[in-house]
Parts: structure tokens; C-alpha cells; sequence
């Protein structure tokens, strides 16, 4: 039977994945899968940095625009659906393209998922009540107490992922992190894992820059009329929680700008430390287009 391979674009926000994706996709002539857990969500366009409609049109997306905000939707209902999926497109294609800076979601794709204990609703009720009576930081102060492993790479500003992670510390007794790396499951694909680098600055000037595109396109227009839907857990998510605040009345509109630029800023320091802690990323800058096919080419001849 013929090898199927995975080709596998990570990196942090702004680095360039999705040109990187389609130049790959219309070489291959295969489709490219999302892995971006916040771009699965329709009602959210400009804030998650979505493929313009132009993009879009230049390969087949899968992942993109297929989830309502109002869907409850975990990794493991990401990795079902995606294994099923790669199936259909290896029915016709050796090779697909999966993109997105989301490392729990790949892993999950590639690996399977690690097994955590069962969580008592009440456990996941208390927490929910103290962020509610003490904020994000009651949540954060906890997590870095318990499980500081996991506090360096979780986005500290998602409160779903803190009471996930600290619900089963609670309920165990051990640190969240505890549970990784179990049992790898075997795959029918081949994984090649391509991570786009950039000198940092460079980088955090390209978050900079497109925090302010995204706001001269509408986001806080956008954002404001996802305010009525602010408790649900798609939205707990950078971009959108900082105009919240604004709505709110706690920080002004610029105040929320530079938040927001902030945060990306975090974010893409724990997304390249999560990466990096991995070796079989391979570090390309995302000009070398070329580059990149030949190492591809020479792991598919492996």
C-alpha cells in the first residue's frame, strides 16, 4: 500500500502559515485542513485572521467556517472529525496539508490524545464561580501554583483552558501536565512537520501591524456584536475579550488595542515554545518556499 503523508505547517500567529499552505497545496494539487481552533467558527472572521475569500478560492479548506459559536466543540471532536477527513482525501491523494498554530490540535491529529481522569461537574462549578467572584488572575495564580509546567505554554488569558487544566489537578491531585505524552496511537499517515521561523522582533512587529489591519477592517464592529455571546467559550479567546472589557467600561478603546497587541505577543511565545520543545519540527524562514519542498521531497524518500 502506497505512504500517506501529513504535511504539517505550525508557527505563531502572523508567521505566514497560510500563504505558506496554498503555495504548498497547489504544488501537491491536495487540500489543506485548519488547525487553528478558533477559525472552526463562523461568526468570528476578523479577529482570528481567517484566509480571505480570495485565498480561500485557491485550494480546497476544510475546517474553516463549519462550527457555530453556539457548539461546544473539544479536540477530541476535532480529531475525529479530521481523521475522517484525511480518509476521504487519501481515497484520491498521498499527501495533505494541515496548517494552524493550535499544538494541542496537531498533536491530537497525530498522535491521538492523552486520557484524563473524569471531572465531577461540581469541581468544574467551583471554578467557574471563582472566576466569576475573583477574575482571570485567581485562576492564573492557582494554575501557576499547581501546575507551572503548564502555566508557561497555556494561553493565560483563556479562561476555559485554566479551569480545564485546573479541574484535573483538583480532581487528581496532580499537575495537568502530568497527563501528556501518554501512549502514542498509530497513525496511517506519515507526518512531516514544517515550523516557519522569524527573528522575534520581526515577529512582534508583524502582530503589531496586524492587530492594527484588523481593526481598520471592522473587528471592534465585529467584536460588539458578539458581546451578547461573551460567556461562550469560542469567544474566550484573545482579540475579542480584551473589546469586551472595553464594552464593559473598564478600559478604554485604546487601552483594549494594546492589550490585544500584548497578548498576541504572548501568545506567540508560548505557541513557538510549545513547538520547540519538539524535534521533529523542522525551522524553515517562510521565504524559503523551495527550501521547503525539497525537505519534504527527501522525508517522503525516507
Amino acid at each position: 500500500m502506497e505512504q500517506n503523508y501529513l504535511i504539517v505547517i505550525g508557527g505563531a500567529t502572523a508567521s505566514g502559515k497560510t500563504s505558506l499552505a496554498i503555495q504548498l497545496a497547489q504544488h501537491f494539487d491536495t487540500a489543506i485542513l485548519s488547525c487553528d481552533s478558533r477559525q472552526f467558527f463562523r461568526e468570528m472572521t476578523i479577529g482570528t485572521a481567517k484566509p480571505t475569500p480570495e485565498e480561500l478560492a485557491q485550494a480546497p479548506h476544510y475546517f474553516i467556517n463549519s462550527l457555530s459559536i453556539e457548539t461546544e466543540y473539544s479536540v477530541g471532536d476535532y480529531e475525529r472529525d479530521t481523521l475522517q477527513c484525511l480518509e476521504n482525501i487519501y481515497q484520491e491523494k498521498q499527501v495533505a496539508i494541515m496548517v494552524g498554530g493550535s499544538g494541542l490540535y496537531i498533536q491530537a491529529v497525530c498522535e491521538g490524545l492523552d486520557v484524563f481522569p473524569d471531572v465531577p461537574r461540581a469541581i468544574r462549578d467551583e471554578l467557574e464561580a471563582l472566576y466569576e467572584s475573583e477574575g482571570i488572575a485567581a485562576l492564573q495564580a492557582e494554575l501557576q501554583g499547581s501546575d507551572p509546567t503548564y502555566y508557561a505554554k497555556v494561553d493565560t488569558q483563556n479562561p476555559h483552558r485554566l479551569i480545564r487544566a485546573l479541574s484535573v489537578c483538583r480532581v487528581s491531585g496532580q499537575p495537568f501536565s502530568s497527563f501528556f505524552n501518554q501512549a502514542k496511537t498509530a497513525r496511517n499517515f506519515k507526518p512531516i512537520f514544517i515550523l516557519l521561523e522569524w527573528e522575534r522582533a520581526l515577529l512582534y512587529e508583524r502582530i503589531n501591524k496586524r492587530v492594527d489591519m484588523m481593526v481598520a477592517a471592522g473587528l471592534v464592529e465585529e467584536a460588539r456584536g458578539l458581546f451578547p455571546h461573551r460567556a461562550n467559550t469560542a469567544l474566550q479567546t484573545v482579540g475579542y475579550q480584551e473589546l469586551f472589557e472595553h464594552f464593559e467600561g473598564n478600559i478604554s478603546l485604546e487601552e483594549a488595542i494594546e492589550l490585544i497587541k500584548r497578548n498576541s505577543r504572548r501568545y506567540a511565545k508560548r505557541q513557538m515554545t510549545w513547538f520547540r520543545r519538539d524535534a521533529r519540527w523542522k525551522g524553515f524562514a517562510p521565504q524559503d518556499v523551495e527550501d521547503i519542498k525539497v525537505f519534504i521531497k527527501e522525508e517522503m524518500t525516507k
